[in-house]
């Protein structure tokens, strides 16, 4: 019910043949131009605070521009790029001669990359808008870089750049990645101009040392401090690229290969849709592995880092990534039916008193998983019913008739009215507007008869339950409100690249030490400061310690409370799915550290033991 922010979505593509072979066979010399909007339009989810393009030019002359970037902020961001690059291009380009295009004309080149951001530091603007350039006169030092991720030990980049004598001018982790893979990249253009010196100059010694460029020997020398959930895209000036994700596998990267086009995007059905590609030949690039690209367009995958242990994050699959892809969609629809136990017990079987629906649209496809199960247990039911009159001797055609016309209350409950503006409003005006942002379907239940349940991905902050859904849904008056969420409680923030706030916000987390002071057990968060004062990178998480004393139930139950408002005449209850029901329904990615606090590297729990420090001082 709360938007989510999710770090980036990327994409990439690679030229294998001439401009000129795309033009004689799909029309246009902006034939790559073209899929590269459609793989940014299609990630628009993952992304709408900012974007920004950047494109390699091979043939272009000496004298002109060979890096080509445009950036722009906002939700329209992609539309305003596509319209400057537009611009640039002069009319009737397709009538130009082939090699004119390839030399001189802006954004029509060989190699592409395409980014879209939301920031999770806080920190925004233009300057902070991927992709970022490192510029340099020889092709081979230029470095062009943007990516999925967020580095969980930026401090320790940052001393690693500044031990090589380098002055950062501004400390963000994209910024630093830029300036330690570009000094990783001149070590490598040293390395080739040291072996071919005696025996090559000039355009003759840049070429070899262009031709010969390792990226995964630069990628070697760099990767191995970073600490987080990342794919690093990257493309030099004279043409070669990559795209590195990290060990644990937390962030996702699919590609696509033919003999036309290299292509690799954050998700596998935008690389479907778009190229029109089956399942089975796009690719998932495999944890610690780069996919490389040389100058002349030729492909390899390298293991760069050894593979860890698979965390995978399981939030792309709950929430974030497409529900078209052919698994995201059975494991969501997993998730709903895997809940359907807890929920028939907590509904007491009373199917006729219940109707079920969903909050938002992204819940849908576990809502339609729900109602499966629900409906298989209802026929299962149905049936014993009816063998049991059967049995008995008492069946006859009205009580058959009777008993096939029940079925599982399924209704449009609430729909998304209107975009909330709150930019003048506050207190309890901006409250007062928030009711607003749902309205809800009249006559959908019986009033002052009806349980009405409402399937939502996850309950992050609880702060659009309080402020927004539970007042809409109260208006149709239920006797009983049931939020079920498909994810289990979110008890930790996350440090790999998905927006998850502060341990404050969380409701989970607000809720446990409600019930610490409400059964005398605050000296627990004491302790648990003293455990993080005292912690270095290889402690365990010592936040776990503020949930332990307590059931999932009872912080559902705390949580439930906490979040509805006074006024509200239905009784409201939470429902949760379980760790064991997620990984049941998601058994190819078990990363759950935002549920459980088991977070896959060091700087993970580095992180969480420092933010409930600094809780625990800003509380006092």
């Amino acid at each position: 019910m709360e938007p989510l922010k999710h770090e980036c979505g990327v994409a990439m593509i690679r030229l294998r043949r001439p401009l000129e072979y795309y033009r004689e066979k799909y029309g246009s010399y902006s034939y790559p131009l073209d899929k590269l909007y459609l793989l940014m339009e299609k990630q628009h989810n993952r992304g709408q605070e900012a974007a920004g393009v950047g494109v390699v030019k091979l043939n272009s002359n000496p004298g002109n521009e060979y890096v080509f970037r445009e950036r722009a902020l906002g939700t329209g961001a992609i539309d305003e790029i596509f319209a400057t690059i537009g611009s640039l291009i002069p009319n009737g380009f397709n009538s130009m001669d082939a090699r004119t295009v390839e030399a001189e004309t802006p954004f029509l080149g060989e190699v592409y990359m395409g980014h879209l951001r939301y920031s999770t530091t806080g920190r925004s603007g233009l300057e902070y808008t991927h992709p970022f350039l490192r510029r340099n006169n020889w092709r081979s030092r230029a470095l062009m870089l943007c990516g999925n991720f967020n580095m969980a030990n930026v401090e320790d980049i940052f001393c690693d750049i500044v031990s090589t004598g380098m002055h950062p001018r501004i400390y963000s982790d994209t910024v630093l990645l830029l300036e330690q893979v570009g000094n990783c990249l001149d070590k490598e253009n040293h390395r080739l101009y040291r072996l071919y010196r005696d025996t090559l100059c000039g355009p003759e010694l840049t070429r070899r040392i262009e031709n010969e460029l390792d990226l995964g020997r630069v990628l070697g020398d760099a990767a191995p401090i970073w600490d987080g959930g990342y794919v690093i895209c990257g493309v030099t000036g004279s043409g070669s690229s990559f795209a590195l994700r990290d060990s644990n596998g937390i962030r996702p990267a699919f590609y696509h290969i033919d003999d036309e086009i290299i292509v690799l995007a954050s998700e596998r059905p935008v690389i479907q849709t778009v190229f029109n590609l089956p399942v089975d030949d796009v690719h998932e690039l495999q944890p610690g592995c780069a996919l490389l690209v040389n100058q002349k367009g030729e492909p390899e995958l390298r293991r760069i880092l050894p593979e860890s242990d698979n965390r995978r994050c399981s939030f792309e699959r709950v929430y974030f990534s497409r529900g078209s892809d052919i698994d995201i969609y059975k494991e969501r629809k997993k998730l709903g039916a895997n809940i359907v136990p807890t929920l028939i017990e907590r509904i007491g079987g009373r199917f006729d008193t219940t109707v079920f629906s969903f909050i938002p649209n992204t819940a849908e496809v576990a809502f339609l998983g729900m109602v499966e199960a629900l409906n298989a247990d209802f026929d299962r039911r149905r049936k014993e019913e009816i063998m049991l009159l059967q049995k008995a001797g008492k069946l006859d055609e009205k009580k058959l008739t009777d008993i096939l016309r029940r079925k599982v209350r399924v209704e449009k409950v609430a729909i998304k009215d209107i975009k909330l503006r709150t930019f003048i409003a506050e207190g309890s005006s901006r409250n007062d507007l928030a009711a607003h942002v749902y309205d809800v379907t009249y006559g959908s239940i019986c009033p002052n008869r009806d349980t009405l349940v409402i399937i939502d991905d996850s309950i992050v902050r609880g702060t659009t339950l309080k402020q927004s859904i539970l007042r809409i849904l109260d208006r149709i008056k239920p006797v009983r409100i049931i939020i079920v969420s498909s994810s289990p409680q979110v008890r930790y923030p996350d440090y790999y690249g998905i927006d998850m706030p502060n341990l404050d916000e969380l409701a989970a987390f607000r809720a446990a030490v409600r019930l610490l002071k409400k059964t005398g057990r605050e000296g627990v968060l004491d302790e648990v400061y003293e455990k993080c004062l005292r912690a270095d990178e290889h402690t365990a998480n010592a936040v776990k310690a503020i949930y332990a004393p307590f059931s999932d139930e009872e912080i559902a139950a705390e949580m439930a409370e906490m979040l509805t408002p006074p006024e509200i005449n239905a009784k409201v209850e939470l429902v949760f799915q379980t760790i064991e029901g997620l990984h049941d329904a998601i058994p190819g990615c078990p990363g759950d550290w935002y549920f459980s606090g088991d977070y896959p590297t060091e700087g993970g729990r580095r992180m969480v033991n420092k933010a409930f420090a600094d809780y625990y001082r800003n509380r006092h």
